[in-house]
């Protein structure tokens, strides 16, 4: 195997491409946007400097590396319009007759760097982090520490809130402690955030599982569908307001690009209006004045800064109509790269193109391992 961190590619001795293992699909909820945005990573990565191995994660926890993971994972997606054919051309597709340990399948292979592209828990949140530490191979996005704080909503509300960052009212909801008593639950929800607001699972992304609640009728229905995802329920404050987000890129010295806007086909931008509506309406730049981008862009960094992130990080806000105050809403480690993702978009418009980009976040990763080791 390759030294840990020689993203020049080196291997006894000779100079070649760097070998880039792309993980993705996963366990979550988000899998199938994983395997969008990993295509769009792999699709980025020059094929005259990176060699790319494929490693997916089936939705039980198997990992692939044989023969084609990535056609045998999208065969099975609903993301991914194959026709009525889609089970036959699963069968047909070459890959790891037996379920392969996920250690030995990183340490394989002469592998430089590792991309994780994986959404939400199971792959966004640490577990896998701790893994790669354990590799000793470099790795893109933030560690062990910063992957969970960033992950859970609640954790990382409360670090930000030291860290004197803007955010919205917002309780916390455990699933036992509604199931015992609703109405307390319910009363205390009214009094501390009052509606409209928001129920969230504490560990999710890609607006998996959140409900907009207008009224405490629509509260039960709100507070069940986040539970089917975690047993902590994130309740936070409804803020009439604009949707803002962006970029940050870097590791001890991180800066941010652009500020974009998203514009909702739904209410709100939840999972379908993200990944299966084509209402819903990116703009970049955000039409905003230059020093409220100048305020979303310092913010964008402490907060970075205060949840110890490292390399990518797609941070998102409110700016609340008639007051132009803003709040955070949340931070995301691992962003979306699919072709109307706005990590991407937004370093796009702020000059650095998608091949660039993740040369940066490769290279990230070996910086950030070599300091580490030193």
């Amino acid at each position: 195997m390759s030294q840990p961190g020689s993203a020049n590619g080196k291997h006894n001795g000779h100079s070649e491409r760097t070998r880039v293992l792309v993980l993705f699909g996963g366990q979550s909820g988000e899998h199938d946007v994983s395997l969008r945005s990993a295509q769009t990573v792999m699709r980025a990565l020059d094929p005259s400097r990176y060699d790319i191995v494929q490693v997916g994660i089936t939705r039980e926890g198997h990992w692939l590396t044989g023969g084609d993971p990535m056609a045998a994972l999208t065969a099975e997606s609903p993301l991914f319009q194959l026709g009525p054919n889609a089970a036959g051309n699963r069968a047909e597709v070459p890959v790891a007759s037996e379920p392969t340990d996920a250690l030995p399948a990183v340490m394989s292979g002469h592998v430089d760097v590792v991309f994780p592209v994986l959404h939400g828990p199971m792959g966004e949140d640490g577990t896998v982090q701790g893994m790669l530490e354990l590799s000793g191979i470099p790795y893109v996005g933030s560690g062990v520490l910063g992957s969970a704080v960033a992950m859970d909503k609640a954790i990382a509300k409360t670090i930000l809130t030291q860290a004197g960052i803007p955010q919205g009212r917002w309780i916390i909801v455990l699933r036992h402690e509604w199931e015992r008593d609703p109405d307390s639950i319910a009363a205390r929800i009214a009094n501390e955030i009052g509606f409209p607001c928001f129920t969230k699972p504490a560990n999710m992304g890609s607006s998996v599982g959140i409900a907009k609640v207008h009224d405490a009728s629509e509260l039960a229905d709100a507070i069940s569908q986040a539970a089917r995802f975690d047993r902590r329920i994130v309740v936070e404050q409804g803020i009439d307001a604009r949707e803002l987000e962006i970029s940050v890129l870097g590791n001890d010295d991180p800066v941010a690009s652009v500020v974009g806007e998203i514009v909702p086909s739904r209410e709100f931008y939840d999972y379908e209006a993200k990944y299966l509506d084509d209402g819903s309406e990116l703009l970049v730049p955000a039409p905003i004045d230059p020093e409220v981008q100048t305020e979303v862009q310092r913010i964008a960094i402490e907060a970075f800064r205060a949840l110890d992130l490292a390399g990518m990080a797609r941070v998102d806000f409110f700016i609340e109509r008639g007051t132009n105050r803003l709040f955070l809403n949340e931070v995301n480690t691992i962003p979306g790269f699919t072709s109307i993702s706005m990590y991407p978009m937004l370093w796009e418009a702020t000059g650095m193109p998608i091949t660039e980009l993740v040369d940066r976040l490769v290279s990230l990763a070996v910086e950030r391992r070599r300091e580490r080791r030193t």
